[in-house]
């Protein structure tokens, strides 16, 4: 019972700190009612195995929201059904990528010497790596039906940059005085980094996670777009590939079809972007005491 008295308790706290900023909390607003709609929208509205001939490119309407595709099928309805999966694996890629670049950016700025010198080495070699042409590469070898896989693959390729930021904040963060007391203390290097270190840089971390969870749905649409990854039409890549491959753009009613994948991952990266303004002050005391 106390335990989810505290669940609620911290619950009711983090959303009270995510008001502080106005701009931030509509962001998290938008956040969370992108993902109901993508998740359990489509058990209010499923997709549709068939359209109707008879209403191809239909205008806005009070029957179809925000009109219908060259077949026919509900705009609307491609859309509460097309986001699910390409939130999952952007989502899954913003975690992989900021879990190896935490750990081993902090690992390297800590300890310093030759394993600095070997995560550095490894991270330069990354680096020179285009993602885009090595992930169209490996596509001739695997296929990349799988949003897990895709995810995961994206991620191991996105940390790079990151990693870089983490090593050099935490080569700042290891000559406070909070580092060298829990090192005079012993209480060990795993201890130091992930209990006194890391939460120093929540913060930037968080604002990274945002920045990688978008450059992951880049990363996807990218890849829809040049036929390296196929997955079915109600996914939002797959809608904008569709309607351009099949001329939308030379159509003016077909101007919501094409336009509406595009301003719905508009506002996802849109409203994940600001949100960090609020996340900035649930890590971050300094910023809600003005300090």
């Amino acid at each position: 019972m106390n335990t989810i008295r505290n669940i609620v308790g911290w619950i009711g706290t983090t959303l009270r700190l995510l008001t502080y900023n106005k701009v931030g909390f509509i962001g998290f607003l938008g956040v969370l009612l992108i993902l109901l709609l993508s998740f359990l929208g489509p058990y209010i509205w499923p997709i549709q195995a068939v359209g109707n001939t008879g209403e191809i490119f239909e205008p806005p309407s009070a029957l179809h929201w925000l009109g219908t595709d060259d077949g026919g099928k509900d705009n609307w309805i491609q859309i509460v059904n097309g986001g699910k999966n390409v939130i999952y694996a952007s989502l899954i890629a913003a975690l992989v990528s900021t879990f190896i670049a935490v750990t081993f950016g902090a690992m390297a700025g800590f300890l310093g010497g030759w394993v600095d010198s070997i995560v550095v080495a490894i991270t330069d070699i990354f680096l020179t790596i285009p993602t885009i042409p090595l992930l169209a590469v490996l596509a001739s070898f695997i296929t990349l039906n799988n949003f897990t896989f895709l995810g995961l693959l994206l991620g191991v390729l996105g940390w790079p940059s990151l990693l870089r930021a983490v090593r050099a904040q935490t080569f700042s963060l290891k000559e406070r005085d909070f580092v060298e007391a829990a090192r005079a203390l012993d209480l060990g290097t795993s201890h130091i980094i992930f209990k006194e270190m890391l939460p120093n840089m929540m913060t930037y971390i968080v604002i990274s996670f945002a920045l990688g969870f978008t450059g992951a749905i880049y990363g996807q649409i990218g890849l829809i777009l040049l036929g390296l990854v196929p997955f079915d039409s109600s996914n939002w890549g797959v809608m904008i590939s569709w309607g351009w491959n099949h001329g939308a753009l030379f159509f003016k009613d077909s101007v919501w079809y094409i336009m509406s994948p595009i301003v719905a991952i508009a506002l996802l990266q849109l409203s994940v972007i600001t949100m960090t303004r609020s996340l900035e002050m649930v890590f971050n005391p300094r910023l809600r005491s003005g300090g």
